[in-house]
């Protein structure tokens, strides 16, 4: 079982930065796939990002490409997340997750494991 905490969510102008990071406890963090999802208020959670167990694999929803990073180190137990050219409709709780498989999921249904997540608000 792994427990994840995430941080680094606040309220950025449009155009900014932000970079969130998630720490997991547990001796077996590199045994798992981790994700980065969202949720809008009114919407569903979406997918936002995913990595492989060693780092080396990632995907994306489209929406995120070329303007999130998701990054981990396994020495640490955290997985990050890095989010420029922010728009106001980024604006959302973004969860951590993990999954105990190997498949680079985007569907929430293939994670075993959420953190309480952290508020990302854009203003316009």
């Amino acid at each position: 079982q792994v427990q994840l905490v995430e941080s680094g969510g606040g309220l950025v102008q449009a155009g900014g930065s932000l970079r969130l990071s998630c720490a997991a406890s547990g001796r077996t963090f590199s045994s798992y796939v981790m994700g980065w999802f969202r949720q809008a208020p009114g919407k569903e959670r979406e997918f936002v990002a995913t990595i492989s167990r060693g780092g080396g694999s990632r995907a994306y929803a489209d929406s995120m490409k070329g303007r999130f990073t998701i990054s981990r180190d396994n020495a640490k137990n955290t997985v990050d997340l890095q989010m420029n050219s922010l728009k106001p409709e980024d604006t959302a709780v973004y969860y951590c997750a993990a999954e105990q498989g190997f498949t680079l999921g985007s569907d929430q249904n293939d994670y075993d494991y959420w953190g309480q997540g952290t508020q990302v608000t854009v203003s316009s």
